[in-house]
């Protein structure tokens, strides 16, 4: 079946060449260029068989029931579909499996340190008290428009469900998984030591930064990136007569009681302020602004310990709710107030909410498949691009919070040195951790989940400083041929008018509007 739908994607491919560009408009035109890039990426990556990984800690079969999260259940006929969907599970199960004993015959071993973690998520499914099991939380609250005689029903068929099929297949699942796929993982964290992983490294990283840049290119970008940050941060440190070194200052942050919420209540209090200044900027700057509102929220207590710091929840055009900024208020010794108002420009305004809604709300040249997927180099690229426009808008009223706004570019910047380091340069996970520790403020909490994070997703988190380099690049030639007749409300507008956009095909845009 895999290899059938790697022949269907090169075919799809073969037909686009032979397309007639010229009968499009110009907008279709872009919109053919878009979809024939990202199906050419596609079928590059393809190759390298991916699936023969199939276990990642971040998602995968051990966290089948997480998928409920992504469905309405609004009435019973939505339940007893997930149910059905449950019977299978075993299937689902077995076919993991399968990939599995494929992937390691032919040399496709999984980092360790990553699968410790995927074995104590199969733990969880295998418990055999059906009540305490994931799967069931979902028929715990059902809808108050479901019968009382209905949701007995659908509670004592899930729970068989759960103990006929879902506990033993998992029970299968995590044998299999401790006495042969575990001892088998690998002490290496790198993509490298995978059969042509130096390859697929490259690839995914010509696919997330949308261009043709080398790890070897990105890594060295970093370092310079890095280099340029840190003589800002000394010179802000030097400003604050601060008596001690830069590792000194940095564990002043991490430690200084003043520097951190003692509620969750007062996080968030100050994440809405600094979001309503932010709003009260934007027509300064920007042309469109989208007519979906935003609030700010915390990240739900089942998922903020593992939680990023921060994250935008969009809603649809059509829907009768706000989009989402939510600030994650778990362990506020983690979440620092000094790097509140650079988290809250790229997770709401003028980042990623004014970015999403217009996409969703402008163009009406913007195809549906265009309006519901996501280039990580340009929404991400736009985002880091927002924390620094913030810069210019007097967002950031203290120098700690500057600093806090370098730390963030830090962090990202560091990105490109350490997930290059990672899979194309050999490092250890130890290396990595240290270099992040060295070069930012974050959290050690934060720095362990971010490192491993690129190591189960390779090259993704090259996409954000890649892409805010090239808008700032991009502003920068801008600036510098139109001169006096430089608007930054044009600008802004070109960016965003015409949606998601690979970098090479913004760049065109900013040519044409120069």
């Amino acid at each position: 079946a895999i290899e059938a739908r790697k022949s269907h994607n090169k075919d799809t491919i073969e037909a686009l060449k032979g397309f007639e560009k010229e009968n499009l408009s110009k907008a279709n035109q872009l919109n053919l260029r878009l979809f024939t890039d990202l199906a050419y990426k596609k079928v590059e990556i393809a190759q390298f068989n991916r699936h023969l990984l199939p276990f990642n800690h971040r998602g995968g079969i051990q966290l089948a029931h997480e998928d409920a999260e992504n469905l309405p259940f609004k009435n019973s006929q939505d339940y007893r579909f997930w149910i059905e969907r449950l019977k299978n599970l075993d299937k689902r199960i077995n076919q993991t499996i399968l990939l599995a004993k494929l992937g390691i015959k032919k040399g496709y071993k999984a980092p360790k340190v990553l699968m410790n973690r995927v074995d104590r998520q199969i733990d969880l499914q295998s418990q055999e008290n059906v009540n305490e099991n994931p799967f069931f939380k979902i028929f715990t609250n059902l809808p108050e428009s479901i019968s009382v005689e209905e949701k007995t029903a659908i509670r004592t068929e899930a729970k068989e469900v759960i103990k006929e099929v879902v506990i033993p297949s998992y029970q299968l699942l995590g044998k299999y998984f401790k006495d042969e796929y575990l001892p088998q993982s690998r002490n290496t964290v790198g993509l490298y030591d995978t059969p042509e992983g130096r390859k697929l490294y490259e690839a995914l990283a010509r696919s997330f930064t949308t261009t043709n840049l080398s790890p070897k290119e990105i890594h060295q970008i970093g370092l310079d990136e890095v280099k340029k940050i840190r003589n800002e941060m000394k010179q802000i440190i030097k400003s604050l007569n601060f008596e001690g070194d830069f590792e000194g200052f940095i564990n002043y942050l991490r430690t200084d009681e003043k520097f951190y919420a003692k509620t969750p209540r007062e996080l968030l209090m100050i994440a809405r302020d600094i979001s309503k200044r932010l709003d009260e900027k934007l027509p300064e700057y920007f042309k469109t602004l989208p007519r979906k509102p935003y609030g700010v929220a915390p990240v739900p207590d089942a998922i903020a310990p593992k939680y990023t710091g921060g994250r935008y929840i969009p809603a649809s055009e059509k829907s009768r709710t706000s989009a989402y900024y939510w600030v994650n208020t778990y362990d506020l010794k983690s979440r620092p107030l000094y790097t509140l108002p650079a988290l809250s420009a790229h997770e709401a305004v003028p980042g990623h909410h004014l970015q999403i809604a217009l996409n969703e709300e402008g163009n009406k040249n913007i195809p549906k498949f265009r309006k519901n997927f996501y280039l990580s180099a340009y929404g991400e690229g736009w985002g880091l691009y927002a924390e620094s426009l913030a810069d210019e808008m007097g967002i950031y009223t203290t120098p700690y919070e500057k600093f806090g706004q370098l730390t963030y570019s830090m962090w990202r910047a560091c990105r490109l040195v350490v997930d290059t380091g990672i899979h194309s340069f050999n490092w250890s996970r130890e290396k990595a951790v240290n270099y992040m520790s060295e070069n930012t403020a974050l959290s050690f909490h934060e720095i362990n989940t971010e490192i491993d994070r690129y190591i189960s997703w390779p090259g993704q988190a090259l996409s954000y400083k890649i892409g805010e380099l090239k808008i700032k690049e991009l502003r920068s030639k801008s600036e510098k041929l139109l001169a006096d007749k430089f608007d930054i409300h044009d600008f802004h507008e070109v960016i965003l008018k015409n949606g998601t956009l690979t970098l090479p095909m913004l760049e065109n845009q900013i040519n044409k509007y120069c």
